[in-house]
């Protein structure tokens, strides 16, 4: 049915949160169509933490409108509306809605019977008052609650105004979406708006800013990331990090081009099933060359390079690639939708039988790696084949069971995503929760059926015979990125002293101290602590404010007795002072950055 499709196995908590917020999504279209006459309303389901409603509104609204409509639903809710379910005909649904043309196309659109055979329902809900008057109607699947009296009024609140294309498609009309969050109660309510709040305080876009981390430049290209010192400093922190990683656990690291021949991605597939998000090709010498959107067919380039043995496998070649996707303009967003990034990107061939340990191993290798940024809420996502797809089906077997016992063995709690598999393979992919409790999707362990027939890849067995390897991409961070957007909000700023851009700012009691102040900046450097000397003008509650909000670890205040003894005054981020010599202070805070400790 058009209105929305609430049907789903969710907890009876859940259940009751949909049908209270799909009702309210009803009673704001019914406010809207009261308040603004001529309005023609379109459709308004649940969503996750709340609800919207589309309209084409005779003329435009605002978000000053929105405590109108609020105070209008809130009538509605406390008139005590019935919610009635009405069965129609086809042609009677027609008739009841023949002045509203999103109605009609949607009942147009609607099958002749269930996928079971029975004929389809249609049903229009009614909100009626005490008497049975009829006072608003809307085509719905339902379900909704009987009566708003079920509904607290105290416990939603309209959010913000958008537009939406009919359909999702950029040719048909334009229209407005209110968007809104309802609760079971105001505390409820009171709990989501606070979470909100923190939200906006750690948007990665906000910090990011204010601690001079990146920008975006539309005039000179949208999706396109410039990093500043400080957030070069983080990236350097991070990919050293990661070098280092990867060189323990048996990978090497590769370079490869950002460009190469057409016929690279004709032969991967990626031209036939990836086009769209592909840049246009570049002629060389008469020949299209194409700018990288993935590395892999540079990597299969190099193993291709020369014969391969049986002994020399698995090969774990890894590399910090940059690469290049369209998207719309109307989905980039910060670092986290961007148009070039830098995939963490890893390619495994394997024998089938090390597919099994090779598994495994890169997965507790990217939980571990997880761990030490902090992230230790993780579950597994198991993408099985789809019904579009390549491959002997024992191999997408072998290769699925792999992937479930490395889970299992891991002790992951995970769930199947039937047929979510790419074309050439299965995949788990892994989601992190943040500190606020939002779920990210960032690893991607994936098997490869596909490239390395397509590239006639193939190794010598033991027996002496040429069989093709098994080839597994991996994708740990994701990208760097997605990943410094996820990282910026999870810490919300505050990042841990090793990968702080600025570990350290000496600030001097007075212009008299800067000279000392210089010597204890120095000192540090030398031993590849980020520190800066605050040598302004600024009064000294203005520096400590001004490293407070740029969330700089320590900040080491310097006056008179601090000269004297060789030593700093420490005020740390979480607000706790004390005092040290500055060797000991270096050897404190070298301690935490080498270790990677999370706590100051």
């Amino acid at each position: 049915m058009p209105c929305a499709d609430n049907e789903s196995e969710k907890s009876g908590a859940a259940q009751k949160l949909d049908l209270i917020r799909h009702s309210v999504s009803h009673i704001m279209a019914q406010a809207v169509t009261a308040l603004f006459p001529g309005t023609q309303v379109a459709i308004g389901p649940s969503i996750e933490n709340g609800f919207y409603y589309d309209f084409l509104l005779p003329g435009a609204i605002s978000a000053e409108d929105l405590p109108s409509i609020e105070a209008e639903m809130k009538k509605i809710i406390d008139s005590r509306q019935d919610f009635v379910e009405v069965e129609v005909s086809r042609e009677e649904a027609k008739n009841r809605f023949a002045a509203e043309p999103f109605k009609l196309e949607l009942i147009d659109e609607l099958p002749q019977n269930e996928p079971d055979g029975r004929p389809v329902k249609i049903t229009i809900y009614e909100n009626r008052d005490a008497e049975g008057k009829l006072l608003w109607a809307d085509l719905c699947r339902g379900p909704h609650v009987k009566n708003t009296r079920e509904i607290n009024s105290a416990a939603f609140k309209l959010m913000n105004i958008a537009g939406a294309y009919w359909r999702g498609d950029e040719k048909r009309p334009m229209l407005t979406r209110i968007y809104g969050t309802a609760w079971e109660n105001p505390k409820d309510l009171k709990a989501y708006l606070n979470f909100l709040d923190e939200v906006e305080k750690r948007d990665h876009r906000r910090v990011g800013k204010e601690m001079d981390l990146y920008s975006i430049h539309e005039e000179a290209g949208a999706g396109l990331i410039y990093w500043h010192p400080n957030g070069g400093r983080m990236r350097v922190a991070v990919e050293n990090f990661w070098r280092a990683e990867h060189y323990r656990n048996g990978y090497e690291i590769l370079y490869t081009p950002h460009i190469g021949k057409s016929w690279l991605w004709e032969t991967s597939g990626h031209l036939g099933f990836y086009k769209g998000n592909m840049y246009s090709p570049m002629e060389i010498d008469n020949q299209d060359y194409i700018i990288k959107p993935m590395n892999c067919p540079f990597h299969i380039m190099i193993y291709k390079n020369k014969g391969r043995s049986y002994r020399e496998l698995p090969l774990r070649w890894a590399e910090l690639g940059t690469v290049y996707r369209y998207e719309r303009s109307g989905v980039l967003h910060g670092l986290l939708r961007v148009r070039g990034f830098t995939q963490d990107d890893a390619h495994i061939f394997c024998t089938p039988e090390q597919m099994e340990s090779e598994i495994l191993e890169v997965l507790r290798f990217s939980l571990r790696i997880w761990k030490v940024f902090g992230f230790k809420d993780i579950k597994a996502y198991l993408a099985t084949k789809p019904k579009e797809s390549v491959g002997e089906q024992s191999r997408w077997d072998a290769a699925l069971e792999s992937l479930r016992k490395a889970v299992s063995a891991e002790g992951l709690e995970y769930e199947i995503d039937e047929g979510g598999g790419a074309f050439y393979g299965p995949k788990i992919d892994l989601k992190i929760k943040d500190a606020l409790g939002r779920e990210w999707q960032m690893t991607t362990i994936q098997f490869d059926f596909n490239e390395p027939e397509r590239f006639d890849m193939t190794f010598v067995d033991a027996d002496g015979q040429h069989k093709r390897p098994y080839m597994v991409h991996r994708a740990l961070l994701g990208s760097l990125e997605r990943f410094f957007g996820v990282l910026i909000e999870h810490f919300g700023g505050a990042f841990p002293v090793w990968l702080a851009p600025e570990q350290a700012a000496v600030i001097p009691v007075s212009e008299a101290f800067n000279a000392y102040a210089k010597q204890v900046t120095a000192e540090l450097k030398a031993l590849d602590l980020r520190v800066s000397a605050e040598l302004d003008d600024s009064r000294l509650n203005a520096k400590i404010r001004d490293c407070q909000n740029r969330k700089i670890p320590y900040m080491l205040v310097v006056g008179q007795r601090e000269a004297d003894e060789g030593a700093v005054s420490i005020r740390r981020r979480d607000g706790k002072q004390m005092v040290m010599k500055v060797s000991e202070f270096a050897d404190y805070a070298l301690k935490k950055a080498e270790s990677r400790d999370l706590e100051l």
